[in-house]
């Protein structure tokens, strides 16, 4: 009923505008003979004109009627330059905060409840930058302020702000348009005061706060610096800590654009991935699914056979895999392309300064423009009673453990639900180990969707895999790991150990804290990879928020372009369209939205579903479990808001939905586009096909079937 009630007063005023034709009033002419009518009655009864005055101002402004600028102007006449200024600079403040409320009120609500989302990054801008951004739009007249009132009162700028930065951001132009209206008389028109000059004089106005921005940042990082002495020169553009894939990247475009960088690596370069994550893990997988495949030959017409695992002979193939691509990532090739790649542990000493600890025994000094951080995460170990001498393994460690051994581990615990602990599990599990996981949370690969969780749940079932959810770890005795489920203690024994709970970033030894770098969980970073300190980056899986080897190369580009050229132009990263897949069998692929993160954001979506067992190639491959899910807005529109692939190949099916989110592209162009057959990536055309079909025109196909039954006679 207040809602009811403000709008009801506004149709009013508005209504009564034109009504009352009181537009007249609001002309140069009308404002010219109100001012020579009003001139001697001023002399007697000034407080009165005044006050009459403010309040219509007031109205005008909050209720958004057109003639401010023009009351403005016989503001000026009225009571000249200092008085005017006075009275109009608080009464378009009051008229505007008015509207401000009445736009916050009325819709601000049902706006968010419809685009919450979408507006939590406009909120967390206008709460760092929303004074900023208002003050210049104040500074500009010509910008509608009416427009002005009623988006920022969509957004959660506070009202006091509101109020005191629209007094000062307008208070240049109402003197502006005040002192014109001192000389009322000689003005024909609005175009009077709107010369080139003036004009100009705006567009400096909105200038300035950008200078001030400028002068501000500056004077900031002044500030941050202090009680550091800048070298007078330097000995390299760049130095890059970590050779993981972010610092392999940042490290490569430095020296393609010549700059001169250093490469710091304590351990092996390549960093996790090729040594200890994706490659190993990718490659042991692919071992045992070809022994799933033998063991289900019958799925292809084969007699089925128990396969030998060699476990040595297998880890001895992962291990080839490395070293295969080893040279990708090695000293030799870096080196070649141009940058210096020293073996050793890296400290920053100061904002310019890393020294480095050789591995050869030596010591390094080296200052340098920027520096880029790029030293991974290593994985969680969780503070359970008597882990420290179970001789547990993680990803890391697990791999020179296994090589070791003759056999496959008889009994083997998994400590994790999450992709690594999921791929594990299978893999081992298919490799001939008895395998049982442990989870805590009530399901598996908890963020993804239920139907997605429950499948990896009976595909790692089928392979004999015991899965325990809801089972929380709180000690391990001997061989044997105690888990709690429901007041139960329930005892799992193995014969190795794997923890698999998840990855943190790897902080301490840098020297971090030393000067200051702000941390919590990553590096604390802005929206362009930098620091606190301007010239000090950070990349990859410390930085977060995704611990994805593809987007620490994605974040690589941004910090070095913005660490070798940012005095020019920098560039803020984008994470709008991040792909992640879990290498099960099925895989599980997935970008953007799924359901449960729809629901979470209160995003109104429409789901299409596509199954695999009704695809030819699928068929022809048995590799029909699996479904293509596709979200969309509701309501009818064909942009991807998100896909999710559960499917043999789904990580490189998933590659169409990438690019189509990343640039646009509607499910009616996927539809639309000529797809090999038989292929696995049909599934996508058919997927967008479901959609179609649920949005076909159902009244215009009516009256197309007359049409052809016209034709027919």
């Amino acid at each position: 009923m207040k809602k009811l009630a403000i709008l009801a007063v506004l149709a009013a005023l508005v209504g009564a505008y034109f009504a009352f034709d009181l537009g007249q009033y609001l002309t140069l002419e009308g404002i010219k003979a109100l001012s020579a009518d009003l001139a001697a009655f001023q002399q007697r009864n000034a407080i009165a004109v005044i006050a009459g005055f403010f309040v219509a101002y007031v109205v005008v402004t909050g209720a958004s009627l057109p003639g401010a600028a023009i009351m403005t102007l016989a503001a000026g006449a009225l009571f000249g330059l200092v008085g005017g200024t006075i009275i109009v600079s608080f009464a378009s403040t009051l008229g505007a905060t008015l509207a401000f409320l009445s736009s916050r009120y009325v819709l601000r609500d049902s706006i968010e409840a419809r685009f919450g989302e979408r507006l939590k990054a406009i909120n967390a801008g206008v709460e760092r930058d929303g004074a900023f951004y208002l003050f210049t739009l104040r500074m500009i007249p010509a910008f509608p302020f009416f427009v002005v009132n009623l988006v920022m009162g969509l957004t959660r700028i506070r009202t006091l702000t509101y109020a005191w930065v629209s007094q000062i951001g307008m208070l240049l132009g109402t003197i502006v348009y005040v002192n014109a209206g001192t000389q009322l008389a000689q003005i024909d028109s609005l175009s009077g005061i709107a010369t080139p000059g003036v004009l100009g004089s705006f567009v400096l106005l909105g200038i300035v706060p950008w200078l001030a921005k400028g002068i501000i940042g500056a004077l900031q990082r002044r500030k941050v610096y202090a009680g550091f002495v800048r070298p007078k020169k330097f000995d390299r553009n760049l130095v890059v800590i970590g050779a993981g894939s972010a610092g392999l990247v940042s490290a490569l475009i430095g020296a393609t654009v010549k700059a001169k960088v250093t490469l710091v690596e304590a351990h092996e370069m390549g960093g996790d991935c090729l040594n200890t994550g994706c490659v190993p893990s990718k490659a042991i997988i692919k071992s045992a699914k070809v022994a799933a495949m033998m063991r289900h030959a019958d799925r292809f017409g084969l007699t089925p056979c128990e396969p030998e695992v060699p476990f040595k002979a297998v880890i001895a193939r992962v291990m080839g895999a490395i070293k295969t691509i080893e040279p990708h990532d090695s000293v030799e090739r870096y080196t070649g392309l141009g940058v210096d790649v020293v073996k050793g542990y890296a400290k920053i000493i100061d904002p310019w300064t890393v020294e480095i600890a050789r591995n050869d025994g030596g010591t390094q000094r080296l200052t340098t423009r920027s520096i880029i951080i790029a030293s991974g995460a290593e994985p969680v170990v969780p503070p359970i009673q008597g882990i420290e001498d179970s001789g547990y393994l993680t990803s890391e460690t697990m791999w020179n453990a296994f090589a070791a051994m003759d056999t496959a581990p008889a009994r083997v615990a998994v400590l994790g639900g999450g992709p690594i602990g999921c791929e594990l599990s299978q893999a081992l599990a298919r490799l001939g180990s008895k395998v049982t996981q442990v989870e805590m949370a009530d399901s598996l690969l908890g963020r993804e969707d239920a139907d997605v969780s429950a499948l990896a749940r009976e595909v790692l079932e089928a392979d004999g895999v015991r899965v325990l959810t809801g089972h929380k770890a709180v000690r391990i005795e001997g061989g044997t790991l105690i888990a709690e489920h429901g007041g139960t203690e329930v005892q799992v024994p193995f014969d190795a150990l794997i923890v698999a709970i998840g990855r943190k970033a790897r902080l301490t030894g840098f020297g971090l804290e030393d000067i200051g770098v702000d941390t919590a969980k990553t590096v604390v970073t802005d929206e362009f990879l930098a620091t606190k300190f301007p010239n000090i980056f950070a990349a990859g899986d410390v930085a977060g928020p995704y611990q994805f080897t593809h987007t620490a190369s994605h974040q690589a580009w941004y910090a070095s372009v913005n660490a070798l050229f940012g005095t020019f132009r920098k560039f803020k990263a984008d994470y709008h369209v991040i792909p992640a897949v879990t290498f099960l069998d099925p895989e599980v692929a997935r970008v953007g939205l799924n359901e449960r993160e729809a629901a979470e954001q209160g995003i109104a979506v429409e789901v299409t579903r596509y199954d695999l067992d009704d695809l030819d190639r699928a068929i022809a491959e048995s590799e029909t479990k699996g479904f293509v899910k596709v979200l969309t807005p509701a309501g009818g529109k064909d942009k991807v808001l998100g896909a999710t692939i559960v499917g043999a190949h789904a990580g490189e099916l998933l590659a169409e939905y990438v690019l189509a989110m990343k640039h646009g592209i509607g499910l009616n162009k996927i539809l639309g586009t000529i797809h090999a057959y038989p292929t696995m990536v049909e599934a996508n055309k058919f997927a967008a096909g479901n959609w179609k079909k649920a949005h076909k025109p159902e009244a215009l196909l009516k009256w197309v079937e007359r049409y052809h039954a016209w034709r027919r006679g």
